[in-house]
C-alpha cells in the first residue's frame, strides 16, 4: 500500500498542534495560536498584571516571547526541527495592560539549514508594539510523526 503524502498545509497544521501540545511557554502566557502555514505563522497574547513591568507597560520580554513563539512556529512548519540562531527586536509602542497583542511571523528567505523571518506585533488598535528579525538554524530530526 502507498504511503499517503500531506499538502504543505497539512503538514503545517500538524506541526502547529504537535509543537502546541509541548510548548509549556506558550501555554503559561497565554499565547495561542491562530494560524499557521509553510514559513507563517500568526499567535496572540493578552497582556495580563504579569506582564506589566514597574513602568506600567508590557514587559520587553514579554512582546519578545511573543514574537519568538510566532518565529519558531512559522520556521518548523515544514516539520524540520529548526531553531533560532539569532535574533534582534525593537519596541516602537508600549504594550498596555489589557491589550490583545498578535505576532505576525513570515518567511523573508530561507536557502539549506539557515533562513531569515520577520515579526511584527501589533495591538488590537493595530499599533505596532514590537519588529523582531530572527535567523534560523535547520537541524536534524522531524518536529512530528506524520505517519
Amino acid at each position: 500500500m502507498a504511503e499517503r503524502t500531506h499538502t504543505a498545509q497539512e503538514i503545517a497544521e500538524a506541526v502547529g498542534r504537535g509543537m502546541y501540545e509541548r510548548d509549556w511557554c506558550a501555554q503559561a502566557h497565554g499565547i495561542e495560536l491562530k494560524e499557521i502555514a509553510p514559513g507563517y505563522a500568526v499567535m496572540t497574547m493578552t497582556v495580563r498584571k504579569d506582564m506589566v513591568n514597574g513602568h506600567d507597560i508590557c514587559h520587553g520580554g514579554m512582546t519578545f516571547t511573543l514574537a519568538d513563539t510566532a518565529f519558531a512556529y512559522a520556521c518548523n512548519a515544514n516539520n524540520e526541527v529548526t531553531v533560532a540562531a539569532g535574533c534582534h527586536i525593537a519596541f516602537p509602542a508600549p504594550g498596555k495592560l489589557g491589550d490583545v497583542l498578535t505576532a505576525v511571523c513570515r518567511e523573508v528567505h530561507r536557502k539549506g539549514r539557515t533562513g531569515v523571518y520577520d515579526v511584527t506585533v501589533t495591538n488590537q488598535d493595530g499599533t505596532v508594539t514590537g519588529i523582531f528579525r530572527g535567523q534560523s538554524a535547520t537541524i536534524k530530526g522531524a518536529v512530528v510523526d506524520l505517519a
